[in-house]
This record gives C-alpha cells, structure tokens and sequence, in this order.
C-alpha cells in the first residue's frame, strides 16, 4: 500500500505541472485533479487499521552519505490532517471558478504544488523530508500572495515571509543538533524519539521547534503577521492559510515536540499553555472591535487555534483528542466563512459591517448556509465545532479550572462577535448597497452546501473521527511519560 502513499504525495505535483500549460482548462484540470486525491485519501482512509501503527509507509534512500531518506508513513496522528487537506483542495479550487485570475493556470499550479507540500508535511517520517515539505508548503502560498493580493500585498507579505522563514530557520538548526546528537547519522523520527537528551538540551530544542510551529498557528505574541495576510490575501490564498497550513503548526507540535523533547515540554510547556490562553482572551477582545468582517474571523481564528494549542500543551488525552478533531473542524468552518465574505465582497465591493444589513430578505439560501457555519463556528451542539472544543475544554479544565474559564471565553465571546456579525450583515433592513445583491449561484451553492453537510454530519456523528486518531493519541501519551521517567 505504500505505492497508494506515493500517487498521494506526488500526483497534485504532476497535476501542477499539467495545470500550469493547460491555459484556460487549468482550473478545470486542477479540479479534477483534487477530486482524484481526494478519491485516493478516502481508499486511503477505509483501508487505514485505527491503532497506533504506521501504515503505508515507503522507505527509500535518498541522500545516504548524509542519512537522509524519503521516509514517509501515516498513522493516527496524521491521518486526520490528510483527510482535510485533500478534501479542502477540490473546495477551495472550486471558490475560484467564480473569479477570474491573471494567468490562472499559475495561479491553480501554485495551489496543486502546495498541496504536495502539506500532505509531505503530514507524512514525513523524516526530519530533513519534514523540512522539504514545510519550506515546499511555503513557496506557492508567498507567490500566491505577492501576485495575486491586495493592493497593499507587498509589505503584507514581506512580514508574513519574514515571520515564517525566521521561525524555519530555527527549526532547521534544532533538526542539525537532533542529527549530530543522533549515533546512527540519520534523520529518522523514530531515532530522534529514542535520543537521550538532558532537560537543558531539550529546553532549547523545544524553542527552536515552538517558535517555527507558533508562528505557523499562530500562537500570541507570535500573531501580528495574520490578520494583515488573511485579508490582503487572495480569497483562495486566505482558504489555504487558514484552512490547511496553519495546521501543519498544530501538527507539528504533536508530531515533534511532545515524544522528542517531553523534558523541554515540562520546563516550557505551561509558558506555551499560558500564551495560548492568553491568545484566546486577546484576540476575543480585539475581534469585537473589528468593522471588516474579514479581520473579524482572522482574530476569531487566532482565539480558535489559541484553544487548539492549549488543547495540546495539556497534554492529556482529552486534549488531545480535541485538538485532532478541532483540526478538521477548524478548516471546513473558516473555509466556509471566508468563501462568504468573498462571496460579499465580490458583489458588494466591501466587507465593512456597517455598510452591509438585510442580505438575508434579497438572498436566503446565503442567510441559511451563513447562518450553519456561524453555528459550527460557535460550537453549538450537534455541530462538528462542539465536540472539539469539549474536548478540549475538558482537557484544559484538568490542568487548571481557571485556564478553563479563560479557555471558555472562545466559545462565549465567540457566539457574541459572530452573531452580532451575522446580524449586522444579513439581518435588519437592506440599503442601496444590498438591495440588488444576488444570491448564491451555481459553483457557490456546491460548495457551501458541502460545507454545512459537513458541518452537521461531524456533529452528529463524530466517532468515525475520534476513532481515527484515539489508539495513536494514547500511544503518544504513554510514550511521553515513559521518556520523562527515563530523564528523570
């Protein structure tokens, strides 16, 4: 089945390159070709054993005298993060059939290159290959950007390219000191777990791999870049960040600092969980006082992933759970509300709340779909948001019953600044503005019609998703403690 893993990684990098000489068929060709992986992570997924092995691993040589290998797997910890990113993509694709770009077929190649660069980074069973994919990830979102962005894209984007190549470069230098500190040469994760490190060397690691996955979520103080690129971003652009790549962070944190530095965890690991809560109450308060509806579900999502981390630096099986499920959640839900505001935006020429009010009398099919997502947003219960974050509060609540009142403020500020979001937009009486605005349509439909079934199904069924990654999240846990017990 490994052959089932390669087609996943390297087939949207062929389809980019179909893609990018296709001309006016490149959206089309990029399309089916996300449809393509998607079919091949659902094989993936109903052929994947939900306990803590690794499956469909490839092993290849690559670069030996340096030990480095194409070393890829997927296990319970990374099967949740494939699953969104190949079901995002035809979605995400699809937003821009509405949308004319200069020279789309760069612009669709960019984002099937990207996708090869996030699935890389979910299946890495390689450091130096983890830090191929994390750089290949970066490359088309910063084009993307640049090209195609706002009017103030440049300086945006500059920071945000600053912020993330800056966070890299730490990353890299913990992954040389893993490798020199590591007797068999080489780059294999499984090596690094096994590394007898001392707490002082693990303190330091832990900071070079935090600051890279912090500033990818990002976590306060490591934020600023965020609003700024979501909104300057091209609507596809935004989809991608935050739907998809901000979670490569998420999954980093799992995947490398809690089993190869759990003694850095201990030193450090309440100073992240204190930052990620104080994230959550900041980026609340400045959420409300945002005007730009687009700005406002940035901040949301710095308060949402703020949770997420806190989630994970509990470090308890709740937690945990939480944060993988959330993960999912998290994307189909953002995504659905950026497409939105793209969607006003687009007809409306602004997203500026008080110029909007009473969409919802000349477009109701938009005020229902609006109105699902703000449900799962706000992690209404029988939404996919609710389980999530239930979890997660739970796993918060058994480190510190005042974290978890902080922790709460997510849901509750959130329900506030996003029904009074709605509100103000699809609600009251409509304006010259909004008077002609014309409802979803066609390829709008499609897709925020799979959006809010998405939203419900999750919801009221989670287990499928929690069964996915529960084995592999208590194999962490054990494997955590056991290193803790050995540096101790």
């Amino acid at each position: 089945m490994g052959q089932l893993l390669l087609l996943l990684l390297f087939f949207p990098l062929v389809s980019a390159m179909v893609a990018a000489c296709a001309g006016r068929a490149a959206k089309t060709v990029a399309f089916i070709s996300s449809l393509v992986s998607l079919g091949i992570a659902i094989v993936l997924v109903m052929n994947f054993v939900p306990d803590s092995s690794m499956q469909f691993g490839v092993n290849y040589p690559w670069i030996q005298s340096l030990g480095i290998s194409f070393k890829a797997g997927v296990d319970g910890l990374s099967i949740i993060p494939v699953l969104l990113t190949n079901i995002l993509m035809p979605i995400i694709i699809l937003t821009t059939f509405k949308t004319d770009h200069k020279n789309e077929s760069a612009f669709v190649a960019l984002m099937l290159f990207m996708q090869s660069g996030l699935l890389l980074v979910f299946t890495a069973m390689d450091a130096f290959l983890f830090y191929i994919g994390w750089e290949a990830a970066l490359i088309p979102i910063y084009f993307i950007c640049a090209i195609w962005g706002g009017k103030d894209r440049i300086r945006v984007n500059m920071k945000f390219f600053v912020y993330t190549v800056g966070g890299s470069l730490f990353m890299l230098l913990g992954i040389i000191y893993l490798y020199l500190q590591n007797p068999a040469q080489n780059f294999d994760i499984q090596a690094f777990y096994n590394l007898d490190l001392d707490a002082a060397q693990q303190s330091w690691i832990f900071w070079a791999f935090f600051l890279a996955f912090a500033i990818k979520m990002p976590v306060f103080p490591f934020h600023t870049w965020q609003p700024d690129t979501y909104t300057e971003a091209p609507a596809a652009g935004t989809m991608l960040l935050s739907g998809i790549m901000l979670k490569m962070g998420i999954y980093g944190v799992i995947r490398w600092i809690l089993p190869v530095v759990p003694a850095g965890l201990t030193e450090w690991g309440m100073t992240a969980f204190i930052l990620s809560i104080i994230g959550i109450v900041y980026a609340s308060i400045i959420a409300f006082k945002q005007q730009n509806a687009k700005r406002l579900i940035a901040y949301s999502s710095i308060a949402h992933v703020g949770l997420i981390s806190a989630g994970i630096f509990a470090l308890n099986a709740q937690g945990l759970q939480g944060a993988m499920i959330q993960m999912l959640s998290h994307g189909i839900n953002v995504v659905g509300l950026f497409f939105i505001m793209d969607i006003i935006a687009s007809r409306m020429k602004t997203n500026t709340i008080a110029d909007l009010g009473g969409i919802a009398k000349v477009a109701p099919k938009l005020a229902i779909v609006f109105l699902i997502i703000v449900l799962g947003t706000v992690a209404l219960p029988g939404t996919n948001g609710f389980i999530g974050e239930f979890l997660l509060l739970m796993g918060v609540y058994q480190v510190s019953i005042w974290a978890a009142v902080f922790a709460g403020l997510t849901i509750i500020f959130g329900a506030v600044y996003m029904f009074r979001t709605y509100q103000g937009i699809m609600l009251g009486k409509t304006n010259d503005l909004t008077l002609t605005f014309r409802d979803i349509q066609g390829s709008e439909q499609v897709v925020l019609y799979i959006i809010c079934a998405l939203v419900i199904i999750i919801g009221v069924y989670p287990k499928p998703i929690l069964h996915l990654s529960e084995a592999a999240v208590q194999q962490l846990l054990e494997q955590v403690n056991q290193k803790l017990i050995s540096v101790k």
